[in-house]
């Protein structure tokens, strides 16, 4: 199959890149500046993404579209209308080229969307859902949940959703990137007396997903959730970070109140919530369609500190 891949050269790309190029498909990868591909990929150099970018080069002769790229979560945001920003980029920029590769003659869409379509947080004892009705909480949570609702309406393509919680792996950013250099520089962690459940998925389970759901035509029309499939809570996921590092971190248990009111005083609410609250995942409808991610969690977290060593 020849397929295109969006944000080919990304945290998530590259691997999805590989993965498809090593289970025997043609991939083009779309990328924004100029770069050498990988051996095996062929890079197209397309412009910034949003409704009026122009496919058609990159399009010719693709069979499927694997829509990586958007605009994601920005800490320092500098636009007047977050909002319109993301929906320009992230759900108008995919409803353009889902109509464009349409045309082209394209007969596959596999859009990676999030968990933040369906929220933020979920009880310790129940998680998320794919029938659970969509409850956005951000910019990029309201974008990617109005994208996946005209992609299906639109239709023209037979389309496949995934939608990931938090995904690690080597060149990782965020919050997991600051975790990493907190360990490493063996600092002390007040997190010891947190007791919550969070779904992850490493980067090559998450490109190993994309591949199965493009191969397997059963997956056509469903919106998956994906994971490891071990759960973890936050002092779970440090201690076994740690481990991978090669070291035993120093968790304090300072109790969840305190911790809430430092964060309620230096205005990371936001922060203390991800790192506090449970967002965990069924991915039982994907599995029992066959898909077995190829990683454990502990692996995936060792190929992360790896690449940071």
């Amino acid at each position: 199959m020849r397929i295109l891949v969006t944000g080919a050269n990304g945290f998530v790309g590259g691997p999805v890149c590989r993965t498809l190029r090593d289970a025997g498909h043609q991939v083009v990868g779309a990328i924004r500046r100029e770069l050498p591909p990988p051996p095996g990929i062929d890079y197209r150099l397309v412009g910034g993404l949003g409704p009026d970018t122009d496919w058609r080069a990159a399009l010719e002769g693709i069979e499927a579209v694997v829509h990586l790229a958007a605009r994601t979560h920005v800490m320092n945001e500098t636009e007047a209308d977050p909002l319109a920003a993301f929906r320009r980029v992230t759900r108008d920029g995919a409803i353009s080229l889902a109509s464009q590769a349409a045309a082209a003659g394209a007969r596959r869409l596999i859009f990676l969307s999030s968990v933040k379509v369906n929220g933020e947080s979920t009880p310790p004892d129940r998680p998320f859902r794919t029938e659970d009705p969509p409850t956005p909480q951000d910019a990029y949570g309201i974008a990617k949940a109005e994208a996946e609702a005209v992609l299906r309406l639109q239709g023209g393509l037979d389309l496949t959703i995934l939608r990931p919680p938090l995904v690690h792996g080597p060149g990782v950013k965020g919050n997991l990137l600051t975790l990493i250099g907190a360990l490493r520089r063996r600092l002390p962690l007040p997190l010891g007396a947190i007791a919550n459940r969070r779904s992850l998925i490493g980067v090559a389970n998450l490109a190993d997903a994309i591949r199965f759901c493009l191969e397997t035509p059963a997956t056509i029309g469903g919106t998956f959730l994906v994971r490891d499939g071990k759960d973890v809570s936050t002092p779970e996921l440090i201690r076994r970070l740690g481990a991978a590092l090669g070291h035993r971190p120093l968790l304090l248990p300072l109790p969840v109140g305190l911790l809430r009111f430092a964060a309620k005083l230096t205005g990371r609410q936001a922060a203390f919530e991800r790192l506090t609250g449970s967002l965990a995942v069924d991915d039982g409808p994907l599995r029992r369609l066959g898909w077995q991610p190829p990683q454990s969690l502990d692996q995936g977290l060792e190929a992360m500190a790896a690449s940071f060593s």
